[in-house]
C-alpha cells in the first residue's frame, strides 16, 4: 500500500477509526532530517500493506494537526493504535528502529 498523504479531512477516517496500527510521519519540505526518512518510510509502507498504514502531515499545510499531537520538531513519527498514540519519536532513525515502533502496536 502507499504511504497515505493525511489531511484534517482524512484524519479521522485514516488514523483515529483505523482497524489496523498506523505509522504517522510529521515532515516538511524544507527539512532536512525529513528527506531522510522520507524514503524509509516509504519503503515500509510497502513492507506492511495489510498489516498497517503509514501516513504523512505535511506540518507546514496541516499545522493544527501538528499542534494537536504537540510537534514541536521534525519528523515526528507517532504509532497510533485504536484511536491513541502508543509510542513517539522525534529525529531521524533507522527503518528497524521504525518497524520496532510499528510492531509495538
Amino acid at each position: 500500500m502507499a504511504v497515505i498523504t493525511l489531511t484534517s479531512e482524512n484524519f479521522n477516517k485514516e488514523v483515529l477509526q483505523s482497524d489496523v496500527p498506523v505509522l504517522v510521519d510529521f515532515w516538511a519540505p524544507w527539512c532536512g532530517p525529513c528527506r531522510m526518512v522520507s524514503p524509509i518510510i516509504d519503503e515500509i509502507a510497502g513492507e506492511v500493506s495489510g498489516t498497517a498504514k503509514v501516513g504523512k502531515i505535511n506540518v507546514d499545510e496541516q499545522n493544527e494537526l501538528a499542534s494537536q499531537y504537540g510537534v514541536m520538531s521534525i519528523p515526528t513519527v507517532c504509532v497510533f493504535k485504536n484511536g491513541e498514540v502508543i509510542v513517539s519519536s522525534v529525529g531521524a532513525k533507522s527503518k528497524e528502529e521504525f518497524l520496532s515502533m510499528l510492531n509495538q502496536g
